[in-house]
């Protein structure tokens, strides 16, 4: 059964350093979602019966999806998919709240403040050049976070309804939406057994 995505230390550097937070978002999507398909079929056990020499006589292709045992599909989902849900989600909001904090720490203040003080400074005739009023400061790192978050939330609820799609098809699901799902994972208090786990 493959790991649950382990959740790095939280930090605003972290959150700052986009490249690490979206590594982290990238291989944990990679060896969970990207991968779901392989770790079903890793739950799969071998035939009861054995090998069926008949069987080689129909033309008939196998079914494509074969069901995976209940017990194992829930053991996967509550020891390795929604703890690794659980830990993305955890990132991106302490993320989120870093990026809606003041950043009395941006290193790069004093220059849009310098940028500021220039655009001031500066003379604008719009009849000589229609562009001269046009001033684009460098937004603060805050809202460069933000815009990372947004992008990488919608990205997190497109992988995760697909693949919710391929556990409710191979795990023989009821009709519950992954939210639903992992809202009842969390609400039995799986959510901290899963994590003591990893």
């Amino acid at each position: 059964m493959a790991e649950p995505s382990v959740q790095p230390s939280l930090t605003p550097q972290f959150c700052f350093s986009t490249t690490q937070l979206r590594d982290f978002l990238r291989v944990s999507r990679s060896s969970i979602d990207d991968s779901i398909a392989q770790n079903l079929n890793a739950l799969a056990t071998p035939a009861k019966r054995g090998f069926d020499p008949s069987s080689t006589s129909q033309r008939a292709p196998p079914p494509l999806s074969r069901q995976i045992e209940p017990e194992a599909c829930r053991a996967f989902k509550d020891k390795v998919l929604f703890p690794s849900w659980q830990a993305r989600t955890d990132v991106l909001n302490y993320c989120s709240g870093v990026a809606a904090s003041p950043d009395p720490d941006d290193p790069e203040a004093a220059l849009r403040e310098a940028e500021r003080m220039r655009d001031r400074e500066r003379v604008m005739d719009e009849r000589l050049d229609p562009y001269s009023g046009r001033f684009f400061p460098s937004e603060p790192r805050t809202e460069r976070l933000a815009g990372v978050i947004r992008m990488e939330m919608g990205v997190e609820n497109i992988v995760r309804h697909r693949t919710w799609e391929v556990v409710r098809e191979r795990c023989g699901e009821s009709p519950v939406e992954w939210e639903q799902a992992i809202a009842a994972w969390r609400r039995d208090g799986k959510a901290q057994d899963g994590r003591s786990r990893s």
